[in-house]
């Protein structure tokens, strides 16, 4: 099934206009009576029959819909900051999208080497992301954040950070997790946290965890942080 994001469909119909709209005439060739999948973003899954597809676009009239659909068991918020390399940065928003997160804060730390972040770019990596995966929750894309406004926000939930500094007592994180609730987890930049960083995490409640033996890059960390919870939580 062809899935598409449709944030403002009020049923019962729905026309994909624009690029979306061209790719379900050109690319998909969608004819009268097909079937594709629509979701807001939020849990909804519907499901629409195509009614007319030409020049104007693509008009789907919806004929079902599943709420909470494929909805997980935990909640996942990914404070990471942005990688030197802006492709990698996408590559661990689409792979966190793929395995389940439901926000990324792009957070920026004392070793950050990127301070400039491309939202529009990084949106569309989640949204096809979000499509690939015929998932019905479309992650929030938070505006970049400083470290230390991120730790000291008071948020809800399990709150984690992964380093790789041995100065400091850590968990492996599948040790520290449990099923069920929500989750915060922030991941440093090349040249990862700095001390004081991590110092200050601790005092606002965090819990010092690893990811295993091997020195990570960023985008792997963060891509294994969001499988580990996932898979505490299968």
């Amino acid at each position: 099934m062809h899935l598409f994001y449709a944030p403002d469909i009020t049923p019962p119909e729905y026309t994909l206009e624009g690029q979306e709209g061209r790719h379900a005439v050109k690319v998909l060739r969608l004819r009268p009576g097909d079937t594709v999948g629509l979701t807001d973003g939020r849990g909804v899954l519907y499901t629409a029959e195509v009614v007319a597809a030409d020049g104007a676009g693509c008009r789907l009239r919806v004929t079902g819909q599943q709420h909470g659909y494929g909805k997980r068991p935990y909640g996942l918020t990914m404070a990471v900051a942005p990688t030197k390399n802006g492709d990698r940065y996408e590559w661990f928003l689409e792979k966190a999208t793929e395995i389940g997160c439901d926000r990324f804060v792009p957070v920026v730390c004392e070793r950050s080497e990127r301070r400039v972040f491309r939202p529009d770019r990084s949106a569309r990596v989640i949204t096809s992301a979000v499509k690939q995966s015929l998932s019905a929750y479309h992650p929030v894309l938070e505006e970049p954040v400083p470290f230390r406004e991120l730790v000291s926000a008071g948020m809800a939930g399990n709150r984690f950070i992964a380093h790789c500094d041995r100065d400091f007592d850590r968990v492996h994180l599948a040790d520290a997790l449990t099923p069920g609730g929500e989750n915060v987890i922030p991941i440093g930049p090349e040249g990862d946290f700095s001390p004081a960083e991590i110092e200050l995490a601790y005092s606002c409640g965090f819990t010092g965890v690893s990811l295993g033996g091997a020195r990570l890059r960023t985008e792997t960390a963060a891509v294994m942080a969001a499988a580990t919870v996932a898979l505490a939580n299968r």
